[in-house]
């Protein structure tokens, strides 16, 4: 996949998106930047850090991913895939359901996921030296732009979603402490049930995992 790497944008997505809309840019394709100014995350809030941190969105076409993928479960797909990489490198890494990345009992990162005509957009923020952002950064001695590399070299041969989720249903137990937010609200995840497809069972109700 072709990379295009500034050394400053407001939001890797926003960037994406507008160039996908215009035409400018083509699935599949993905930008970095080094800083990123007013980044996106789930629920309108910012992703914020300077250089030394990890900040890209990418575009992929619909028809090259695992066909057994749920599309409202991609970001635990693809933020499934970023942490399998990072606790390699670092301790205790875990994927609070479902685009939250911790080491511990702190968020180091995140992913957000847009779906637009045929095409899927990804864009995954991760603290490695600064946590400008208020987040924890995980002091990790690695280059961006290797890191970014490694994860989209596992991505050249999409693993299937029943790959992923017979891992991450293993882990799911971690989250059962923590709460995730549904219409606004935050629920506990201490009783939900995860499904094959990745949405949730809580209170009686379905959740789906769209970030």
């Amino acid at each position: 996949m072709k990379v295009l790497c500034f050394n400053s944008l407001e939001s890797t997505q926003i960037y994406l998106i507008e160039q996908i809309k215009k035409k400018n840019l083509i699935a599949p394709i993905c930008v970095m930047a080094k800083e990123q100014t007013a980044g996106v995350g789930s629920r309108d809030n910012s992703w914020e850090g300077g250089e030394g941190n990890l900040f890209f969105s990418f575009a992929v076409r619909l028809e090259d991913l695992p066909k057994d993928l749920p599309l409202s479960s991609s970001s635990i797909y693809f933020s499934f895939i970023m942490k399998e990489i990072l606790k390699e490198k670092s301790e205790d890494i875990w994927l609070k359901w479902p685009n939250d990345l911790y080491q511990n009992s702190l968020k180091i990162g995140g992913t957000i996921t847009k779906k637009i005509d045929n095409i899927l957009l990804c864009g995954i923020g991760i603290n490695l030296q600064k946590n400008s952002n208020g987040f924890k950064a995980l002091n990790l001695n690695v280059e961006p732009i290797n890191l970014l590399n490694e994860y989209l070299e596992s991505l050249e041969e999409y693993p299937t979603w029943k790959q992923i989720f017979s891992l991450y249903r293993i882990e799911f137990g971690r989250n059962k402490g923590y709460f995730t937010h549904i219409d606004g609200e935050l629920k506990p995840l201490k009783n939900a049930i995860l499904s094959e497809d990745g949405s949730l069972i809580i209170e009686n109700k379905r959740v789906y995992s769209i970030r």
